[in-house]
């Protein structure tokens, strides 16, 4: 899909004073089918690949996926999920009653939210469709028999007593004591509980089972919450799978397989597919960054931003701005976040670009910088935003990475400050969308790619 090309304005010094795209806005809106897709589920030696979707879109599997939520909901349950992380690096709170929390999203117009993939649980196998989340490390689903409270879903409950490889995982078990939370104990099992930043809650038994990711790749002992007491926005999906650092998380438990190697790339529009990889790369097609790590949040994949350029010029922002509380990149955050020195200057000259088109309100606090398109017909230009990495790496944003849509002619610019200069930036997945984005925990590194999800 072609999302806009850059157009370069020279002055007689033959200097190059801006770069802006022009913007078909149809491309930033998703259709009412689901587009095919090259890259389905497939498996070689040493990889694996599953089909992603926006669980809120044509090629969700969900039946309630025209469900929505008004975009004030929508922003305040991502900053809810940005506080929580902020509280999580802090330490603020005890990390029993914190994990990323996941903001549901209706994917109508702002439709960069959660992902989905379906995999297997149990021997038989019992396909279940779950949330995948970089900033969470325990996988888990909703298990009977629902003791407390289960959130409606659309596949029926996994029944451990169905499967002939489950088992319960001993208090005594070192695989208890690598939780993230204290685990506590029902008899002899080990108990997990995750309390999410939007006050949605799971917990049940610590257990391991047969993980399936395609007809021939398997996971003996794979170990998740089995989870009889869930409560919250988690959508229909049966329950998540956490791509964090920490020893619980699938990257470390097939570390053996796959080597700690992960991709995704994550549809520009709902109404489009995308791919979770895991396995091998082809590195010539990445720009690697250092993946950086602060032992204090272990879970989270840490980079280097090192500046933004708006219009081909990089904003008057001191580099120790960003180097202050850091950078992660999360696909669970929907608008990236910016401490609030680097937000102001990235707005300033975003609007000095964008002087031709009529501005209004934001629909929230947190999207301020919004503008009417209307009249304009269907074709606008916008100033092009380019990221700056550590290694010397540019990002350059398409349109959709860039304006998120919230409705068919306003649309907003996709990123937002943090209330001061101390708090974490977060790269969030807008900002990810059609790019190859790799993971690669042994040579401690991160990689974008031209991607477009074929």
């Amino acid at each position: 899909m072609l999302l806009g090309f850059i157009v370069y304005i020279v002055d007689g010094t033959d200097q190059i004073l801006s770069a802006r795209f022009h913007v078909d806005l149809k491309t930033l809106h998703p259709r009412d089918s689901c587009s095919p897709s090259v890259k389905g589920v497939s498996s070689g030696s040493n990889w694996t690949s599953l089909r992603v979707v926006h669980r809120y879109g044509p090629c969700s599997p969900f039946a309630d996926q025209r469900k929505q939520l008004s975009h004030a909901k929508i922003l305040d349950l991502d900053q809810a999920h940005v506080d929580d992380i902020h509280r999580r690096v802090s330490h603020s709170e005890p990390l029993a009653a914190s994990a990323t929390a996941i903001p549901t999203r209706s994917g109508a117009y702002l439709d960069s939210g959660n992902y989905v993939v379906t995999v297997g649980f149990g021997t038989p196998k019992k396909d279940q469709t779950v949330i995948f989340d970089t900033g969470s490390s325990v996988s888990w689903i909703q298990c009977q028999p629902c003791v407390g409270s289960c959130y409606k879903q659309e596949a029926p409950l996994f029944d451990p007593s169905l499967s002939s490889t489950y088992a319960n995982i001993s208090c005594a078990s070192c695989f208890c004591n690598e939780l993230l939370n204290k685990p506590r104990c029902s008899a002899s099992d080990c108990i997990y509980s995750v309390r999410y930043g939007d006050g949605s809650v799971t917990a049940g038994f610590y257990a391991q089972d047969t993980l399936t990711l395609s007809p021939v790749d398997s996971t003996p002992g794979f170990r998740f919450g089995c989870g009889e007491r869930n409560m919250g926005l988690f959508g229909r999906t049966d329950g998540l799978l956490g791509l964090g650092r920490d020893k619980p998380s699938i990257v470390s438990q097939t570390y053996n397989k796959y080597g700690g190697v992960f991709s995704y790339c994550l549809p520009l529009t709902s109404s489009s597919v995308g791919y979770l990889s895991f396995g091998s790369y082809p590195a010539g097609d990445l720009l690697l960054t250092p993946m950086l790590s602060d032992p204090n949040s272990p879970t989270f994949y840490y980079l280097a931003l090192t500046g933004i350029s708006v219009g081909g010029q990089l904003i008057a922002v001191p580099p120790s701005i960003f180097t202050r509380a850091g950078t992660i990149i999360d696909s669970g955050t929907v608008i990236t976040r910016l401490p609030a020195t680097a937000y102001s200057a990235l707005r300033s000259a975003f609007r000095q670009g964008m002087t031709a088109y009529k501005s209004v309100p934001g629909t929230t606090g947190l999207l301020d910088t919004c503008y009417d398109f209307n009249g304009s017909g269907g074709k606008v230009i916008i100033p092009r935003v380019a990221l700056h990495l550590g290694g010397g790496v540019t990002i350059n944003l398409g349109a959709a990475g860039i304006l998120v849509a919230v409705s068919r002619t306003q649309l907003c610019l996709a990123f937002a400050g943090n209330g001061d200069d101390s708090s974490m930036g977060i790269l969030g997945n807008t900002q990810q969308k059609g790019f190859n984005v790799l993971y690669d925990i042994n040579k401690r590194v991160i990689g974008f790619g031209p991607g477009n999800c074929s």
